[in-house]
């Protein structure tokens, strides 16, 4: 427990002034005692909880919002049971992520890079900054849709976001930066009033929650399906929650903590989402407004129509925060992974002039993408659901590192995942490979039953699960670790990275990784195919 003294408020002082390693280093020595009381554990909560929080809400960003508006304005309550199904699959995801933080203290960029070598690692971090730019894009595009309510031009909105972005985070202060995203966190959750002016009534929720996809399955629907996975579950946050993790000074003896951290953000996710979806499905149901989505900034037009000016002022107001918080949490990601492969100093302890790479390769994302958004004539609603759609694409190849590194006992000793939760994760990446095959499918051959072909895909998934599972369980006891009491496991932490044994050569798992990365390379092709059908 905190001893509460004035050394120990000296040790504070000099942490947040950037002295970390030694000040958190004594602190060890006086905070050694259990916390038994409820307002203890209370306390340090409170002083854990950040990274998954941040996270999770900020998983509503500009896209989230455009696209959940979406789906509640084409589709009614019918998809809301993909946010439920898909709330759990973030936790196990962002908890991964969190682990591999607190026990190795190494971002995950750099642990892919150590285990699995350069070339995988650019194809990791590459894919990454090229989906971080253009959801970059489609977040500042969100700002220029929220302030155009306003009668505000995007040749100032978006500039002035920008550098509002790039002072916020090179204050050189973790815990300013934190607040100021706490701040937009509470900002984002005023869209949950937006449900109660939309009056629901018990029988039409009930009738909409049946999880019925009018028209039947098509290739739009597909893509549109795979543009909710890819804002949900998206790359970019597991780079940022793992880095924050470790800028925060995380370490395993916390956790615990920090998985209801990220339970509590998975929750705020869930109802910030549901409330969008389910305020545009009520507003506009049996109204001419309903299967029309242009974009965002249209949506709030529609709700001033039916619910009146608060309602559309407030959805342009929650766009408008989401997107400066999207912003700023997928450029600084992207900014962890370059100090990460770099090897240069990373960290919101740190200004500008002690981490000049970490910072400017920041303000350079963000500047880059102000660029691109203020290209006249864009697309600006169909490229945001392109991009959403790009990052579930993606997201197989992500998922796949991430299971990889978690399994690797060398990194995570006695923290390894279990098996029900690489079954779990495994059953994900089929799901998300399977839809990118049917969205081929009806790319290539657009008469095509999908219907059929996605219940064939299904049983060639079940057949390949139960293969792994069995292969799993016949090598399982080759990754049993040596034993450990219970203490020792829990206070267990990775060695230093560069002195780890390299990985135990796997022809199966190269093969694995290739032909990942083909359909990756495949799937994207044939993304950018069918938005250009859409357009033309």
């Amino acid at each position: 427990m905190f001893t509460p003294t004035a050394d120990r408020r000296s040790l504070l002082d000099r942490a947040h002034r950037g002295d970390i390693e030694g000040a958190f280093g004594r602190l060890a020595a006086v905070d050694t005692g259990p916390r038994r009381s409820r307002a203890r554990r209370l306390a340090a909560l409170a002083a854990i909880v950040g990274p998954g929080v941040i996270v999770m809400v900020a998983d509503n960003d500009a896209g989230g919002v455009s696209v959940y508006a979406q789906a509640g304005q084409d589709h009614g309550l019918a998809l809301a049971w993909l946010i439920v199904l898909l709330a759990p699959v973030l936790f196990v995801n962002q908890e991964m992520v969190a682990r591999l933080g607190a026990v190795t203290g190494a971002g995950h960029a750099r642990l892919i890079f150590e285990r699995f070598g350069r070339r995988w690692g650019r194809f990791a971090v590459g894919d990454l900054l090229v989906l971080n730019l253009l959801t970059i894009v489609t977040e500042l595009i969100g700002a220029a849709l929220a302030v155009s309510y306003f009668g505000i031009s995007r040749y100032v909105s978006v500039p002035v976001a920008a550098v509002g972005l790039i002072a916020a985070t090179s204050t050189g202060s973790f815990r300013r930066w934190e607040r100021t995203m706490c701040v937009l966190i509470a900002l984002n959750l005023l869209v949950v009033p937006l449900i109660v002016m939309a009056h629901p009534r018990p029988s039409v929720v009930a009738h909409g929650l049946a999880p019925v996809l009018g028209g039947g399955l098509s290739g739009q629907l597909v893509l549109f399906v795979i543009a909710m996975v890819g804002t949900t579950v998206a790359p970019w946050q597991l780079f940022l929650q793992q880095s924050s993790v470790i800028d925060k000074r995380i370490t395993a003896r916390w956790l615990s903590y920090e998985r209801v951290d990220t339970l509590i953000g998975t929750v705020l996710f869930a109802v910030v989402a549901i409330a969008v979806l389910g305020c545009c499905a009520l507003a506009f149901d049996t109204t001419a407004w309903h299967g029309s989505f242009v974009d965002a900034a249209q949506t709030a037009r529609g709700l001033q129509a039916r619910l009146g000016t608060p309602a559309g002022a407030l959805f342009a107001l929650v766009l408008l925060n989401a997107s400066v918080l999207g912003a700023g949490v997928v450029a600084l990601s992207g900014s962890y992974a370059i100090g990460d492969v770099l090897g240069v100093k990373h960290s919101l302890h740190r200004g500008f002039d002690d981490a000049r790479a970490f910072h400017g390769s920041f303000a350079g994302l963000i500047a880059l993408a102000v660029l691109m958004v203020l290209v006249p004539g864009a697309p600006l609603g169909l490229l945001t659901t392109l991009v959403q759609a790009l990052a579930g694409v993606l997201l197989p190849g992500a998922t796949v590192f991430l299971l990889l590194l978690c399994n690797d006992r060398a990194v995570l000793g006695p923290w390894v995942n279990p098996r029900w939760l690489n079954a779990a994760a495994s059953i994900v990446v089929g799901i998300l490979v399977v839809l990118s095959a049917l969205l081929t499918t009806s790319t290539l051959a657009p008469g095509v039953d999908l219907v059929k072909v996605a219940l064939a895909l299904g049983l060639v998934l079940v057949v390949v699960l139960v293969g792994l599972a069995v292969a799993h369980s016949r090598g399982h006891s080759e990754r049993e670790g040596p034993a450990m009491t219970p203490w020792e496991a829990r206070t267990w932490t990775m060695p230093r990275l560069e002195t780890l044994p390299p990985p135990r050569a796997c022809r199966e798992r190269t093969i694995a990784l290739v032909a990942l990365r083909c359909y990756v390379l495949t799937a994207a092709a044939l993304l950018v195919f069918k938005a250009l059908e859409l357009v033309t």
